[in-house]
């Protein structure tokens, strides 16, 4: 089977340092995955995870409460909407300075493995600074950014309502019912994933088709109709799905209001051929059968 889907409702968290918990969606032991690993952390008030490196790239997405990701270039408080790359080597460490808990989404690729200790590696304590929050209109931000469902409206798209000033590289994608708004790419200096928001429209559809890279899917409101190698799912709020490579899907939006879900990639897409759509194919073969 090239795909998997868990539903919120059963997620298992498993506790690691002291007040951090995470609940593993995609790793090692997903058949067919070998390029993904996503996760969704909770840190406890008062908590915090050491300071690290990992030889894979880490996509960081904040849920719900504020975490503090601390880099040797200064402390950032992500807060929901928030998002962000911890590149390759990179020293971190986390902390939970709020009297909430905190919980986010990471994509990590390429798929950390066990065999490795997990391809992480503890270093000394970073420095505590005074944490600052995201500020996408500021040029001096390189790895940060954010977004609000009103990013996604086409209508909300002038010049004075947008977080980054837009450019062909920022800009809003919409086609057949679906927008779709660029987060974490290579302007953000990723090289092994990719990070985006996707919203439907009540009418919205994407007819069967699959890709060279595999595909995560962390539903954030509406619902969803996903159909994976033929079999069907409905989806919701806090559910994640997994395409592998190779794995036929599609969506459509269930319900008469929009639909959401955060998207990763990995590893990023090719320049050409990112997409192979089966209606393209079955015209293709209908033709050369008619001669």
């Amino acid at each position: 089977m090239r795909h998997l889907v868990r539903y919120g409702a059963d997620a298992s968290f498993t506790d690691g340092s002291p007040g951090f918990a995470e609940w593993s969606v995609v790793d090692e032991q997903t058949p067919g995955a070998v390029h993904t690993g996503f996760t969704v952390a909770q840190l406890q008030p008062g908590a915090e995870i050491p300071a690290r490196v990992h030889s894979f790239e880490e996509c960081d997405f904040g849920i719900s409460g504020e975490v503090v990701l601390q880099t040797p270039e200064g402390a950032t408080l992500i807060r929901p909407g928030d998002y962000g790359l911890i590149p390759v080597g990179v020293p971190h460490s986390w902390r939970n300075e709020s009297a909430e808990p905190a919980r986010w989404a990471r994509m990590l690729a390429p798929q950390p493995r066990a065999t490795h200790d997990g391809d992480r590696l503890g270093v000394p304590p970073l420095r505590r600074d005074t944490p600052a929050p995201v500020n996408p209109r500021d040029p001096r931000i390189r790895r940060y950014g954010h977004i609000e469902p009103a990013n996604m409206l086409a209508e909300n798209q002038s010049q004075q309502n947008l977080a980054v000033s837009a450019s062909m590289r920022t800009a809003l994608l919409v086609y057949s019912g679906i927008t779709v708004k660029m987060m974490v790419d290579t302007d953000l200096g990723a090289q092994l994933t990719t990070m985006f928001m996707v919203r439907y429209a009540p009418d919205g559809v994407a007819g069967p088709h699959d890709h060279p890279f595999e595909e995560t899917y962390m539903f954030l409101e509406g619902r969803a109709e996903g159909v994976f190698d033929g079999k069907r799912y409905e989806l919701g709020p806090g559910d994640v799905a997994w395409a592998g490579v190779g794995c036929v899907h599609s969506f459509r939006n269930l319900g008469s209001g929009e639909l959401r879900w955060l998207e990763t990639q990995a590893p990023q897409p090719p320049a050409r051929h990112s997409y192979r759509f089966a209606r393209d194919w079955d015209y293709l073969r209908g033709e050369l059968e008619n001669g």
